[in-house]
């Protein structure tokens, strides 16, 4: 049976959570309504985690990976875990796993008629500063894109990988996910899913790249926007 979705797990020193990640994607692979393999992109970790990546891939064909030889940024792993897809959907989730694998079946179950499906977090799990700064930031965001989308910042997303691909590569890209969709005039869902506290590892974005990245991010967005070139091929000599 062919992989149907490729789960996108970029990874930056989390050697903490790693193991934690294998035990519940080995559970998820045992109930997903699609044939799903992980594609971890280590972004220059500085700890073991690449060590660890390795390890787990040697065990289970369902696990991938591919490595950065310096750090870039989470938009840049994300980035390349879409191009180096290759299902018909592709899917993002964090390596902390403040949400679950499982949930992306109730992903699955949405995908048909759109191009991109994403959770938004109910009974989010996080500090009240840390959930303060990302409403303030996503309420920035849609002032600028008019998504329609209340939670862009959460980790876990369904994409068709025809429509992924074709996101430009630029810093931030996380947050705009379903407006660079919307620019290529896909269809975007919003579904709730669970969210949990994490356990172990550090956050890697504070209060100060909350809010002033993602108003930045906003100014390169309209730039995009008006520059952006969408086409449709009708037919060729490829049939």
């Amino acid at each position: 049976m062919e992989y149907r979705l490729t789960i996108v797990v970029p990874v930056y020193n989390e050697e903490d959570n790693l193991l934690r990640v294998e035990s519940e994607f080995n559970a998820y692979f045992k109930t997903a309504k699609a044939k799903s393999k992980v594609l971890f992109v280590n972004d220059g970790s500085k700890d073991t985690s690449l060590d660890i990546i390795k390890d787990i891939c040697a065990r289970s064909t369902d696990f991938e990976y591919i490595a950065f030889t310096e750090n870039c940024g989470l938009s840049a792993a994300i980035k390349a875990g879409f191009d180096h897809a290759d299902t018909e959907l592709v899917g993002y989730i964090d390596s902390d796993l403040q949400t679950a694998p499982d949930d992306f079946n109730i992903l699955i179950e949405e995908i048909g008629p759109y191009d991109l499906v994403t959770g938004v977090r109910a009974d989010r799990q996080d500090s009240f500063v840390k959930n303060m700064s990302s409403k303030i930031a996503n309420g920035i965001r849609r002032s600028f894109t008019h998504d329609g989308m209340d939670d862009t910042g959460c980790p876990l997303k369904i994409i068709k990988t025809d429509y992924a691909q074709r996101i430009p590569m630029f810093k931030g890209l996380h947050r705009f996910l379903p407006a660079m969709i919307l620019l290529q005039e896909g269809k975007v869902k919003q579904v709730p899913v669970r969210h949990f506290p994490r356990v172990a590892g550090e956050a890697k974005f504070g209060v100060w790249n909350r809010l002033l990245g993602p108003l930045m991010d906003c100014f390169a967005y309209l730039w995009m926007k008006k520059k952006y070139i969408n086409y449709k091929v009708g037919n060729s000599s490829r049939g």
